[in-house]
Order: structure tokens, then C-alpha cells, then sequence
């Protein structure tokens, strides 16, 4: 049971990044309640899909090696 966090962690930043890329005003509002001061946008939520794309990359490279 231990071993399922790290791909259950690489699908879901693969999800979440690819969902935030093709419907940002799907995440707008919960990036306005996130980023309350800030005034959220779609370009903010396709940086963060990108940057959940990017991690989601790293975390698949880390579970390929092996490196446990």
C-alpha cells in the first residue's frame, strides 16, 4: 500500500494540470477563493495547469528510476 501514493500523485497533478489547461473557467472560482487578494485569471490558472503538467513529468521520471 505504500508504493500506490506516488502514481496516485503523478495522475492526479497529470489531471489537474491538463483539466486546468483546457477549462480554466471551469477553475476560476476556486482560484478566486485560493488567491483571495489577488484578482485570479485564465492566465494564471493555465500557468498553474502547466506548472501541475511540469511536476507531474518529474514525479513520472522519479517513479521510472526507481530511486526509493
Amino acid at each position: 500500500m505504500t508504493h500506490i501514493w506516488l502514481p496516485v500523485a503523478v495522475q492526479l497533478s497529470l489531471t489537474f494540470g491538463i483539466a486546468g489547461l483546457f477549462w480554466p473557467e471551469k477553475f476560476l472560482p476556486v482560484f478566486e477563493v485560493l488567491m483571495f487578494p489577488w484578482a485570479a485569471s485564465h492566465r494564471l490558472v493555465r500557468a498553474h495547469g502547466v506548472a501541475a503538467l511540469v511536476l507531474s513529468a518529474g514525479l513520472f521520471t522519479y517513479l521510472i528510476n526507481g530511486i526509493r
